[in-house]
């Protein structure tokens, strides 16, 4: 036979792009929390870099959970057992939260056993990705039925109620991850209109349930007639914009100083721009849309349909709580309490943050580029 002959062969993918972004932010992340927090972390526990070991360890920890996700085959979590075990553990978690929960700041969402307290309602997060993710591989034509909806919708429905109880932020943030999943699987979008009434419903049962929530959104429209309620608010806006376009400098905050309550956490944006300025501001609004986008390229080409939804839920996620915090750090929105994604302090939050991020690489890794190659 003359001529040259091309074989295919298939070459496994890794996002290195991806992995980049994480660690980069991870980097800003720790930089800033430093900055945020030192003052506060000098004041309270007589060391500034209080805050930030807790964080790096977290990290740490986070770091070793990604790893390992990303080398166990996604299609573990496929399996029918195993999604259901993950729902119902998580399950379990939020209900002891009621019941034998720890209180602090006011909110009883944390669950200590032995030196160990952490939020279950983060790992119900990545619980709700796998298990929807592996219902909607199964009916991918059945999704088209809006019966279908309602009877995933019911089936998740009691973790959303228990989390609720102590946690509406988080409980909203579960059922958009939900609905988005859904609106990407199924091709009636018209059904979700429907649906999105039944999600505000609910959202709106559960704030007539406790006054402070009433209170939180009445300060919201009103903050010059809730001084108190709207503190820590108006206290952020003043750090956004006195940051001007480049900001004060780094570490020379002024609202950081005791003015803009638990800086360290959700608010760590509006000192952000204070000391970097909008133009940081957006920086890292740029940040995450590029990390978004990463998952989009993952989610297109990913093996199967069980994977593409495993990382349209981590997508939804973390899309979610950037424009969450965002809308409540500028007043655009109630304040909610959710923390900005791989910057703000919480452990619970970046370990399981960092373990979704190595679902979505280990996707990543299924990904199969054909290529051609010449054999003589």
């Amino acid at each position: 036979m003359s001529g040259r002959r091309k074989k295919e062969k298939t070459k496994k993918y890794f996002d290195y792009s991806l992995l980049f972004l994480i660690v980069f932010l991870l980097g800003f992340g720790l930089v800033m929390l430093y900055s945020v927090s030192a003052y506060e972390a000098q004041s309270e526990f007589g060391d500034a870099t209080y805050y930030l070991r807790h964080q790096a360890r977290n990290t740490l920890i986070g770091l070793v959970g990604m790893v390992i996700a990303a080398r166990i085959p996604y299609q573990v979590w496929r399996n029918r057992w195993v999604s259901r075990f993950v729902y119902g553990f998580a399950f379990l978690l939020c209900a002891a939260v009621i019941a034998v929960g720890n209180d602090a700041n006011g909110s009883t969402r944390w669950l200590q056993i032995g030196p160990i307290s952490f939020q279950p309602s983060e790992i119900a997060k990545v619980a709700v990705i796998i298990y929807l993710a592996a219902i909607l591989s199964r009916m991918p034509k059945q999704i088209r039925d809006f019966k279908s909806i309602l009877k995933i919708m019911v089936r998740v429905a009691p973790l959303l109620a228990v989390i609720a109880y102590s946690n509406l932020s988080t409980a909203i943030i579960v059922a958009g991850i939900c609905v988005l999943m859904m609106f990407v699987a199924s091709p009636k979008y018209s059904h979700f209109l429907v649906l999105g009434l039944l999600v505000v419903g609910f959202g709106a049962v559960f704030i007539l349930t406790q006054p402070y929530r009433s209170d939180r959104i009445m300060a919201w429209l009103h903050p010059e007639d809730y001084p108190d309620e709207a503190y820590q608010t108006l206290q952020g806006l003043y750090a956004i914009g006195s940051g001007g376009l480049f900001g004060k400098g780094l570490g020379a905050s002024i609202q950081k100083l005791g003015y803009v309550p638990e800086a360290q956490n959700d608010f760590i944006f509006t000192i952000i721009c204070e000391e970097l300025g909008l133009f940081g501001g957006i920086c890292v609004i740029l940040l995450f849309i590029l990390l978004i986008w990463r998952f989009m390229v993952i989610a297109n080409n990913a093996a199967d349909l069980f994977g593409a939804m495993l990382v349209v839920g981590v997508l939804s996620h973390i899309s979610l709580q950037v424009i969450l915090n965002l809308a409540v750090v500028t007043n655009s929105m109630p304040n909610t309490g959710v923390i900005l994604p791989f910057i703000s302090y919480g452990g619970t939050s970046m370990v399981f943050l960092l373990t979704e991020m190595g679902l979505v690489l280990s996707v990543s890794r299924g990904i199969h580029l054909d290529t051609d190659y010449p054999a003589e």
